[in-house]
């Protein structure tokens, strides 16, 4: 049964002008309210909560003081929008979060005016920010641009190019650093409450540039060590000298859940010429909810759950492994007898099952943040002075370190390993997580070696065989979620670099398959045996380099050839018909057919829900193939008849 909290200061906020109208005194309640609004929602419908408990306050404060959507707001990642989304008019969809035709469970443009920057990345908001206001100060229009920034997206490169060129914008930029790892933050009290409020103020800020006139009379010496000393006294109380430093005004730490010193700072951020500032908040992830709170992830991500006990409710156990496990498992087998085995992560230990890697050998494991070019290119360090790096990040994230893939590992044939995790669709994470391009980015690479896994045994084949592949980069990319339930093999297979397996034989139609499509091609090679198509399924393991010689006999025995992929225009269909186009295959008018993940990016919905909307499932394939075997013929029976 839903916990629907009661709400009645809430229920009169439809939009943040409305809740501009309440008085200060009001926003404790509206916030405890907005709370316990987010448990509610997120406890049906699963999703990112820890992050959004734990930016309540600020999100009250700053749509409360700032003129939003005039004034534009953007968030870091998206994790924490939660509640942005119930102050701004999207209350009453709030239970639709990562279900079809729901709510993302991220921002984006097209859902509300009020989601200026579409963000599921993390460390792109000050970039962005900086855009809108630079373009409104050359506009000539007011507006200030806010981005909201955590400390975990503070570790990435990307933040600081842009904090760098950030004095371009003036006061039209305000960048909160919301900081909620209270082991490195610094003490948040009341003199560190007073200070941040007195360096904001107009009367300081009045007294600061009355005194740099005054200084500047003096000589330059006694001007710049005045500047210095202000500066340091400033960094030494408040921790800011690096944020002075790239040209920010620092303003912090202060108390990210007490509105009574989040709102006057944010008004005098809001009100003063000094700019661009950086607002230095420390708040709790998982913040006023106790299972929450107790929880080492400060419940992340979560499914549903019990509002009252926290229960989470993860369905029956005992089920097949996920993928991700059983890569960090069968890696850290490997490990134990290789010592020069490493693993390299950005930011997703868990994600990718490096933590169980970890576990076992935590010499080896690098955590390097969220900084994938840095641990692309650290991997490729690591593999120049012999050891066996296994760079493990999602395909979306790796696309952030394409350059490093191609420049740092490719053209040197270094031998790192890329164990690509979210292949394919990803269900509620939608389009900003699905892993559709990694075949077409990599597999265009000389000297790379690119292979799928159809299950979760040929997960531990293809980890082995990139362990053992020393002589350049070798990359395998495999899905989000559980296994097929298949027995994982004691000992792992070397695979043949290139070479791909028969797993069905037939005559008629060829289905090649790469990747996890394995288990539907099986169920239409099934469908098509009953209506007299005999069939035969392939599992080519490998995109790059082709099994040549099997495509090859495949080509010569069949009639229709259908290649079946997991990723995007560009991967293995693409790389079979310049094979056959190559080698002339296609001459004696052969039909071929490629399936692929449409040209469009696929909304969040449940995952065999994407897959029929992307044509991937067995019906598909089913059809697919008779209508290829229409194409100049009488019918499909006829066509039946000279199996």
């Amino acid at each position: 049964m839903t916990h629907v909290p009661d709400t009645p200061l809430l229920d009169t906020v439809k939009i943040p002008a409305d809740l501009r109208e309440l008085q200060v005194s009001q926003l404790r309640q509206l916030a405890d309210e907005l709370r316990a609004e987010t448990i509610s929602a997120v406890s049906v419908t699963g999703g990112h909560l820890g992050a959004g408990l734990g930016v309540v306050e600020l999100t009250t404060a700053i749509h409360y003081v700032f003129n939003t959507p005039d004034d534009r707001l953007i968030w870091d990642v998206g994790h924490q929008c939660y509640p942005h989304k119930i102050l701004t008019g999207r209350r009453d969809r709030i239970r639709t979060l990562r279900t079809g035709g729901g709510l993302s469970g991220f921002t984006k443009r097209t859902e509300s005016e009020y989601d200026p920057f579409g963000a599921a990345h993390s460390s792109t908001s000050i970039s962005a920010a900086l855009g809108f206001a630079v373009a409104n100060k050359m506009a000539g229009k007011p507006g200030k641009a806010i981005a909201v920034i955590g400390d975990g997206a503070m570790s990435a490169g990307m933040a600081y190019e842009a904090m760098n060129n950030a004095q371009a914008a003036g006061n039209r930029l305000v960048v909160i650093l919301n900081d909620n790892d209270m082991s490195i933050a610094p003490p948040v009290g009341g003199l560190s409450a007073y200070l941040s409020r007195l360096v904001s103020s107009s009367e300081y800020l009045g007294l600061r540039s009355l005194a740099s006139k005054l200084a500047k009379r003096l000589s330059r010496r006694i001007h710049n060590a005045a500047a210095k000393a202000e500066e340091y006294a400033r960094g030494m109380a408040m921790g800011g000298t690096l944020f002075e430093e790239l040209g920010f005004y620092y303003v912090g730490p202060i108390d990210g859940h007490n509105l009574e010193q989040l709102i006057p700072v944010l008004e005098n951020v809001r009100d003063n010429a000094e700019g661009p500032v950086l607002v230095h908040v420390v708040t709790q992830k998982g913040k006023g909810y106790a299972p929450a709170e107790a929880a080492d992830d400060k419940y992340h991500g979560v499914v549903k759950f019990d509002v009252i006990t926290g229960k989470q409710d993860k369905g029956p156990g005992g089920g097949p492994p996920a993928y991700q496990n059983v890569f960090g498992e069968t890696l850290a087998k490997l490990a134990d007898s290789d010592p020069t085995i490493c693993a390299i992560t950005a930011a997703m230990p868990s994600g990718t099952g490096v933590d169980k890697f970890a576990l076992a050998h935590p010499d080896r494991s690098f955590d390097v943040g969220i900084a994938e070019q840095h641990g692309v290119t650290f991997a490729a360090g690591l593999a120049a002075q012999g050891m066996r790096p296994f760079c493990a990040i999602y395909s979306t994230f790796l696309q952030r370190a394409y350059d490093q893939v191609v420049h740092d590992v490719a053209i040197q044939n270094l031998p790192v390993r890329f164990a690509i995790d979210r292949a394919g669709l990803v269900g509620a994470d939608g389009s900003t997580h699905a892993g559709a391009f990694d075949l077409a980015y990599l597999a265009t690479l000389p000297n790379m070696v690119v292979m799928s896994p159809s299950d979760e045994a040929e997960l531990v084949h293809m980890t082995y065989t990139a362990a053992c592949h020393d002589s350049g980069p070798i990359a395998f990319r495999y899905p989000r979620g559980n296994g097929t339930g298949v027995a994982l093999p004691a000992v792992p297979e070397r695979l043949d670099i290139g070479k791909g397996r028969i797993v069905r034989e037939g005559k008629k139609v060829a289905i090649l398959s790469l990747g996890t499509r394995l288990a539907e091609a099986l169920k239409a090679a099934d469908t098509l045996d009953a209506k007299g198509l005999s069939t035969t399924v392939a599992d080519l393991r490998f995109v790059k380099p082709l099994d040549e010689n099997l495509i090859r006999h495949l080509i010569a025995t069949h009639d229709v050839i259908i290649t079946v992929e997991e990723a995007s225009i560009g991967g293995l269909g693409a790389h079979v018909l310049t094979l056959a186009s190559d080698l002339g295959l296609m001459d004696t008018g052969l039909k071929i057919r490629t399936m692929r993940l449409p040209d469009i990016f696929q909304e969040h919905d449940n995952p065999q829900k994407q897959y029929d909307e992307a044509g991937l499932n067995a019906p598909q394939i089913v059809e697919t193939v008779l209508k290829a075997l229409r194409h100049n013929s009488a019918g499909v029976e006829e066509a039946g008849v000279r199996a």
